[in-house]
């Protein structure tokens, strides 16, 4: 009897994610912010640094939407009311994200995906391999709504350059770190897939911990009555991902020459602008 019940219930996962299978998951985004502004006589006062860490800390709230079957997805954000980046003569340039009209088309059949873009009003089609960065999976289980999930993590190790400026001069320094991620992924939705360019885990991935950063799924619905179309971008400059991190890097040492010039400019009277490259 337990094995027509085993077969029973083999069948049914079959039928249930065969070949039509799709789904729609909603994920949340939160990073924790630590935010060192310069001391001095021309420095923000406490109420507007203040400002300053919660209106950071909103722009990386976000939230976006996985469409999927059982090879491709796209990852898109959400459209929302963006928060104020201007008060109190603290300037945040937004540099490097084109927020609601990216699109990430994965294809975890193909290991390859295509990143709609855009820099300074130009967009880009990034197009290239999926990396494969191996998981080690774990016994560790909890809950995530109806969802049981299963813990795996992996580490890589990054050279991140951050820049300075100070007086009008700009410092830069590179160091290489090691970045860990955690990830809870569920068996119960048998797709290799999840948000962002997280992938490779036998079940769809629902929460995701990396440096400062957290990803959670909120909502989930599989098999909606309205067919979903999932579509390859397709205008933009074809890049490489290799190639776009170049021309990423050429604009962002552009902007800080501007912003440099701009302090020698008009003096110690200058606002405070920070860079978050997204």
């Amino acid at each position: 009897m337990r094995n027509i019940i085993l077969l029973f219930v083999s069948m049914l996962t079959v039928a249930v994610y065969g070949q039509n299978f799709q789904g729609k998951a909603t994920y949340k985004t939160h990073r924790n912010m630590d935010i060192k502004v310069s001391s001095g006589d021309n420095a923000p006062n406490s109420d507007i640094q203040k400002k300053l860490h919660e209106r950071m800390k909103k722009m990386f709230q976000k939230t976006y939407t996985l469409a999927f079957n059982k090879s491709v997805s796209t990852y898109t954000q959400n459209k929302e009311l963006e928060p104020e980046v201007n008060s109190g003569g603290v300037q945040i340039m937004m540099f490097g994200n084109g927020g609601g009209n990216d699109v990430l088309y994965k294809d975890v059949l193909h290991k390859e995906y295509i990143n709609k873009t855009e820099i300074s009003g130009k967009r880009f089609l990034i197009e290239d391999t999926l990396p494969e960065t191996p998981w080690e999976m774990t016994s560790e289980t909890k809950k995530i709504g109806n969802y049981t999930c299963y813990k795996a993590t992996r580490s890589r190790e990054e050279e991140q350059r951050s820049f300075t400026m100070t007086d009008g001069e700009q410092e830069e320094s590179t160091k290489t770190v090691t970045i860990t991620t955690e990830a809870w992924y569920t068996p119960q939705i048998p797709v290799s897939n999840g948000p962002g360019m997280y992938w490779g885990l036998p079940g769809l991935i629902l929460e995701i911990h990396e440096g400062k950063q957290t990803i959670v799924c909120t909502e989930i619905v599989l098999n909606p009555s309205e067919k979903i179309e999932i579509k390859k971008p397709r205008k933009g400059k074809k890049v490489s991902q290799e190639k776009f991190d170049k021309i990423m890097e050429e604009k962002t040492e552009e902007m800080m020459e501007r912003f440099k010039n701009n302090r020698k400019t008009k003096g110690n009277g200058e606002s405070i602008s920070i860079e978050i490259r997204g």
